[in-house]
């Protein structure tokens, strides 16, 4: 189930992106970047629509998941 992160409470929010964040774990890319960044980067990717929060009733979690991941969401023409 996609959850509109408009409809989040700010605080929430930021807990749950920076929760995704620590869960990630280690970055192998070219540069590290800092913990901030990364959740801003998180949350620029909702902004953006590029990304959107989904909670699985299955396995009772949150995540947030690239837009066309999501069965039903996939571009025109796919």
């Amino acid at each position: 189930m996609i959850i509109p992160w408009q409809e989040i409470d700010q605080e929430t929010l930021n807990n749950l992106m920076e929760s995704i964040v620590l869960r990630e774990g280690t970055d192998y890319g070219s540069q590290e970047l800092s913990f901030e960044t990364k959740v801003e980067q998180l949350k620029q990717r909702l902004k953006s629509g590029e990304a959107v929060i989904v909670y699985s009733e299955l396995h009772e979690s949150v995540d947030v998941v690239n837009k066309d991941s999501v069965t039903g969401n996939e571009p025109d023409g796919q």
